[in-house]
C-alpha cells in the first residue's frame, strides 16, 4: 500500500495512476484518517515539521514585548549601519519599505533614518502595492515621499525588468535598508523583491541591512509543496516549502547563501520574540501588509486558501473579508461545506454563503460559496487546506473548475499531478514530508531565533 501510494512508477501510464487514486482514495475513506488523527492529537495532523509537537518549542499564547529591527537599530545608535563621522561625507541610504516600515511608537522607518547624523536617506524603493500598500494593481509607477520629498522608485510592475531595482541607482549608494513585512507563505512577493535587491546589492557591491519582523503565522511550522527548481517565478523565488517557517532576516540568510549570492548581508535581530509567536504575542500593531491582508486571521487562512487562488474562484477580494470566504457563481454553497465539513479537517469549519465582489474576479456577480472558520489555529495545516479545497472543487465541479490555473502558485509537478488524478489529499500531503524532511538541514543553519 505504500509504495502503491507514495511512490511514482518510472514508465507510469495514466490508468496506473487511476489505479493508485482510486485505491488511495478507498483507503483514506475507510480509515477516515483526518478524523483518526485529529482525535488522538490534534497538533499531529500538521503535515510536514512542527516544532509544536516538541516540549522545547510548544506553541503558546504569550503576552510579550518583542522590538523589532528598526526598535533594536535605535537602541544600538544605528551601528549597522555605520553613520559617517562628523564632517565626512554622509553614508548614502536607500530604504525598501511601505506602510509596515514603522518602530514601536510608530515613527516611520524612513523619517528615523532621515534624521540620524552621518547618514542621508536619498533613494526609497516601495514594493507591490505601492509606499502606502493601497494599490492593488501592476501599474505601479514612481511617486515622491510627501513628508520628506525622498524621491520613491517603485519595483513593481507587469514585467519583470519592472520587479528588479535598477543597477545604476543602487551604485549610488552605500546600503539599501530593507524593512517589510513578511507573511511566511512563498509566494508572497515581497520575498522575491528582496531576493533581487539581494542579486542586484552584490553585483553593485554595496551592502543590505534587513530589519527583522516577526512572522505573523509563527515560525515553527513548515509545511507543504516544495516549489520545483523549473517553476521558480515571481512568486516562487527559490525552491522552499510553501510555509517555509522563517522570518524575514532568516530568508533572506537563507536566499543569500544557498542561492550562493554573494551579497554583503547584514540581520539587525529582533529582540523578545520566540519561535512559535503568533503575531498577537508580539505586543505589536497590526498594520495591512497589503490592501487584503487586514487581519491575523486572514494571513493564518492564506497558505490554504491563496493556494488556489490563480484559478476561477473568488478568494474574496472585493469583500470585507478577503482569503476568509470563497467561492463562484457555479459553486453550491451547502454541498461545498457539507462535502468539506465531512473530511474533519483539523482546525476549521465551513459555512455556506453567498457573497457579491465590488472588486477583483466575478465582480459584481452572486458567487455561493463557503466562510472559512478557524477553530484551533494550532492544529490547522494550512497547506494541507489547501490540497483539500483544490480536490473538493476539482471533484465536484470537475466541468467548472480550472485547477490547472493554481499550478503557478503551487509550483509542484507531483501535487498537480495528484490532484488532477483524484488522489486523497491527505496522501498528496503525505508525499510533502520526505522533501520536507531534506529542507530542515538546510533552512537549520540561517535560523536565528529559538
Amino acid at each position: 500500500m505504500i509504495l502503491l501510494t507514495n511512490s511514482v512508477h518510472p514508465n507510469g501510464t495514466g490508468s496506473v495512476v487511476v489505479l493508485r487514486s482510486k485505491v488511495a482514495n478507498a483507503v483514506a475513506a475507510a480509515l477516515d484518517l483526518g478524523k483518526e488523527i485529529h482525535d488522538k492529537d490534534p497538533l499531529l495532523a500538521i503535515t510536514g515539521y512542527n516544532e509544536a509537537a516538541a516540549g522545547s518549542r510548544r506553541m503558546a499564547y504569550r503576552n510579550a514585548n518583542v522590538l523589532t529591527g528598526i526598535d533594536v537599530l535605535q537602541a544600538n545608535h544605528f551601528d549597522a549601519l555605520k553613520p559617517a563621522a562628523e564632517g565626512a561625507a554622509p553614508r548614502k541610504i536607500g530604504i525598501l519599505t511601505n506602510q509596515n516600515g514603522i518602530d514601536s511608537a510608530g515613527r516611520r522607518t524612513i523619517d528615523i533614518l532621515n534624521s540620524v547624523p552621518g547618514l542621508k536617506v536619498t533613494a526609497l524603493f516601495s514594493p507591490e502595492h505601492g509606499a502606502a500598500g493601497v494599490l492593488d494593481t501592476t501599474q505601479v509607477g514612481n511617486t515622491v515621499d510627501g513628508a520628506t520629498g525622498i524621491p520613491v522608485y517603485s519595483v513593481y510592475g507587469d514585467t519583470d525588468a519592472k520587479r528588479r531595482p535598477n543597477l545604476e541607482q543602487l551604485k549610488q549608494l552605500d546600503t539599501v535598508v530593507i524593512d517589510l513585512q513578511d507573511i511566511g507563505v512563498r509566494f508572497w512577493t515581497y520575498e522575491a523583491t528582496m531576493g533581487y535587491f539581494l542579486e542586484a546589492a552584490a553585483q553593485a557591491a554595496i551592502e543590505i541591512v534587513v530589519l527583522d519582523r516577526p512572522n505573523p503565522i509563527t515560525g515553527s511550522v513548515v509545511s507543504g509543496p516544495i516549489a520545483d527548481l523549473d517553476k521558480l517565478i515571481f512568486t516562487s523565488y527559490y525552491t522552499i516549502p510553501l510555509r517555509h517557517g522563517m522570518t524575514f532576516g532568516e530568508l533572506a540568510k537563507f536566499f543569500n547563501g544557498e542561492k550562493n549570492l554573494g551579497a554583503k548581508l547584514t540581520v539587525v535581530n529582533m529582540q523578545g520574540w520566540q519561535r512559535g509567536d503568533w503575531f498577537d504575542s508580539t505586543g505589536q500593531m497590526w498594520v495591512n501588509p497589503s490592501p487584503n491582508m487586514r487581519s491575523l486571521n486572514e494571513a493564518t487562512l492564506y497558505p490554504g486558501v491563496g493556494m488556489v487562488e490563480g484559478a476561477n474562484v473568488s478568494v474574496g477580494r472585493g469583500t470585507d473579508t478577503p482569503f476568509e470566504v470563497l467561492g463562484a457563481p457555479w459553486i453550491k454553497s451547502q454541498e461545498l461545506a457539507s462535502y468539506l465539513n465531512n473530511r474533519h479537517i483539523s482546525g476549521v469549519r465551513f459555512i455556506p454563503t453567498s457573497f457579491a465582489p465590488t472588486s477583483s474576479l466575478y465582480s459584481n456577480q452572486q458567487c455561493g460559496g463557503v466562510n472559512i472558520i478557524v477553530t484551533n489555529r494550532l492544529a490547522l495545516d494550512a497547506t494541507g487546506l489547501g490540497a483539500e479545497i483544490a480536490a473538493a472543487l476539482h471533484k465536484l465541479y470537475p466541468n467548472d473548475f480550472k485547477i490547472d490555473k493554481i499550478a503557478r502558485l503551487v509550483a509542484n509537478q507531483q501535487t498537480m499531478d495528484d490532484l488532477n488524478a483524484g488522489v486523497d489529499p491527505r496522501f498528496i500531503s503525505s508525499k510533502w514530508t520526505e522533501a520536507l524532511e531534506a529542507f530542515l538541514p538546510m533552512r537549520e543553519k540561517y535560523l536565528i531565533y529559538k
